[in-house]
């Protein structure tokens, strides 16, 4: 993951899908030492990287699918406090998420080798509500119209 340290603050950039389909939608399981919840497919930008390219590499090295994207649902900002943040940094963290709209066009469904998810699967919606999730799921599904305001 590539953090951008600044004088005051951390930054990560990152883009994420929102990949629908017959089975429902899919998502990743992101799991480490303290958390173990379901996310969209994606990930940090590399340096030098367009956030599309960003979330094309990402759908695929976390779910195996080659997908095509369909336009960008959001921008997403999320600013974390010094001492809240989940990896207990001292400094503030800023997290600015490029969300798009994205269908598979080839691949195979299987999990990530060696990285930050341990799982993918697709869902039905009430299955998605059932799950542990980060919020940006449902920020997502609220822009991409598959969840009520």
């Amino acid at each position: 993951m590539t953090i951008f340290h600044g004088d005051e603050s951390d930054l990560r950039v990152a883009a994420y899908a929102v990949v629908t389909g017959e089975r429902g939608m899919l998502l990743a399981h992101w799991t480490d030492r303290r958390h173990d919840h379901w996310s969209l497919p994606g990930g940090g930008m590399e340096p030098g990287e367009h956030p599309e390219q960003t979330v094309l590499r990402e759908v695929e090295e976390e779910t195996g699918y080659l997908v095509e994207l369909d336009g960008l649902l959001h921008v997403h900002n999320l600013v974390v406090p010094a001492g809240a943040r989940l990896d207990f940094g001292e400094r503030e963290f800023q997290q600015l998420s490029f969300v798009y709209r994205a269908r598979v066009v080839g691949g195979q469904l299987r999990p990530e080798a060696d990285g930050s998810t341990d799982a993918t699967a697709w869902f039905a919606p009430d299955e998605i509500d059932a799950l542990p999730r980060i919020d940006l799921v449902d920020l997502a599904r609220r822009h991409a119209g598959l969840l009520a305001v």
